[in-house]
């Protein structure tokens, strides 16, 4: 069975928002409590200039962060758009998202999707387009409908719909500034080749005013969770685990670790392959601790140890140099007999770690065959 909750704060690791009993997964989801922007405008009308222009000023940081991690959105609209309780904006639905492995040998995305009233025309003319292009134009629509309270480009026929797409002509009102004006007119041009760029609209003046950019790596401190609902999970807590014991894990976390679900390669420049490792073992947790600061000891590593986890470094002094590594050791249990082992390059040699890990594998690992995972070097 899976209960799933809506609670309020960042979106972080999913591994820290699963839960589990011996009966139940419990999926913790951000609770966005404003809804769409979608309903906001269909229900109240357009937005101030000054209220738009922040709206628009965290889409396009949102947008450029997911660019700069090589996701291309593809189906930006207001209904993908989404308001907290303090008015800020979150991008929603990536189901139809494009990652650099969907572009073909041209540099180009080729599938033909998005909503109607908000595709590019470069889409809708199958000669492929740039993924980072199109959701510009998709945020310039967004724009004009927060300022205006209605979309550049609408009819019931689809075929002179695209007909207006194509050429470009939004009627944009006169009674907006005209930065407001200039910027939709730069963002909503046909030609993906002259059509502004995300750092081109970030060091426009209209957009600059009143501009705090985010910082993605700040965390939300106004986070409540209701404790009654942390209350039914049968996990020990961190804080409630003796200093000795391993890290438990269950059936959904393990799962998790299977390198074909792991999706930071999307996102790294480093194959995961080249940073982790896992391997079962049926030694006791006593044994595997002290049996893996033997060996790496034995290979010239020093051992720290903090927080459960034993660190594994072997650094110059002075730099971190290309003979230089730096690995995190930790041991899960699944049984009392059986204990996964996870060892995490930070960074450092990539043949030096590989001989490491490669040595404690041979000597913890349960005989092949019997394991549970394979390890990923």
């Amino acid at each position: 069975m899976i209960v799933f909750f809506s609670f309020k704060f960042l979106v972080r690791d999913i591994k820290d928002k699963v839960l589990a009993s011996k009966s139940k997964i419990y999926m913790v989801l951000e609770y966005v409590n404003g809804g769409e922007l979608f309903d906001r405008i269909a229900s109240k009308g357009k937005l101030s200039e000054a209220q738009g222009r922040k709206l628009f000023q965290q889409l396009i940081d949102g947008v450029s962060y997911c660019h700069n991690k090589g996701v291309f959105h593809r189906d930006l609209k207001l209904e993908n758009v989404l308001i907290d309780t303090k008015g800020n904006l979150k991008i929603s639905d990536f189901g139809l998202s494009a990652l650099p492995q969907h572009f073909r040998d041209d540099g180009l995305l080729h599938t033909t999707c998005g909503s109607p009233n908000y595709v590019a025309p470069e889409i809708l003319s199958n000669r492929g387009y740039d993924g980072a292009t199109s959701d510009i134009w998709s945020c310039g629509v967004i724009l004009y409908v927060i300022l205006t309270g209605y979309l550049p480009f609408d009819d019931r026929n689809l075929a002179v719909l695209y007909q207006k797409i194509f050429k470009g002509e939004a009627q944009i009102p006169k009674w907006l500034s005209p930065g407001a004006q200039n910027m939709i007119r730069r963002i909503l041009d046909p030609n993906p080749l002259t059509r502004i760029t995300v750092a081109g609209i970030e060091a426009d003046e209209w957009f600059k005013q009143d501009y705090t950019p985010a910082d993605p790596s700040e965390e939300d401190d106004d986070i409540h969770i209701d404790n009654e609902a942390f209350s039914m999970q049968e996990v020990p807590l961190e804080g409630e685990r003796s200093p000795g014991s391993p890290v438990l894990i269950n059936a959904f976390q393990l799962i998790g670790m299977s390198s074909c679900l792991d999706l930071s390669g999307f996102f790294e420049k480093e194959d995961v392959s080249e940073r982790k490792i896992r391997f079962t073992s049926n030694h006791s947790l006593k044994d595997l601790l002290e049996k893996i600061e033997d060996i790496a000891r034995g290979m010239g590593f020093r051992i720290q140890k903090k927080n459960g986890k034993l660190k594994v470094v072997q650094e110059n002094k002075e730099q971190r140099s290309l003979r230089s590594l730096y690995v995190a050791a930790e041991v899960f249990e699944i049984s009392p007999s059986l204990h996964v082992v996870e060892l995490q390059k930070s960074y450092g040699d990539a043949s030096v770690y590989r001989q490491l890990c490669k040595k404690l594998s041979n000597d913890l690992s349960v005989p092949s065959g019997q394991g549970l995972l394979t390890a990923q070097v």
